[in-house]
């Protein structure tokens, strides 16, 4: 992958609408401290976002590399939290949403 933009799109591939029915979600995500788009969740449906969004219940903040990790599958997410490369600003149970919205 040569870019988070790459990263967001590959994860929004991974997306199982299955695991969104009924759900009304917002998550934030903020990489390099420079980037910042959004996943909106919503009816089985995810639509991504540019920039910051005011309605986001949790946003994670990360560095490009962790990103890219988490989505192709080299980095653990719960082991980047735990290791300080990923924080988790808001809602910390929706976060944990992530892995079954988005699996592997």
């Amino acid at each position: 992958m040569t870019s988070v933009a790459d990263a967001v799109q590959a994860m929004k591939a991974k997306f199982n609408p299955a695991a969104a029915a009924g759900l009304d979600l917002v998550f934030g995500f903020r990489i390099d401290d420079t980037k910042n788009f959004s996943l909106i969740i919503k009816n089985s449906t995810c639509e991504l976002q540019e920039g910051e969004n005011p309605d986001a219940q949790v946003t994670l903040v990360m560095d490009g590399d962790t990103l890219e990790g988490i989505v192709d599958g080299s980095t653990d997410g719960m082991q980047a939290f735990m290791g300080g490369k990923l924080r988790a600003e808001g809602d910390m149970m929706m976060a944990m949403k992530l892995s079954e919205l988005f699996p592997g």
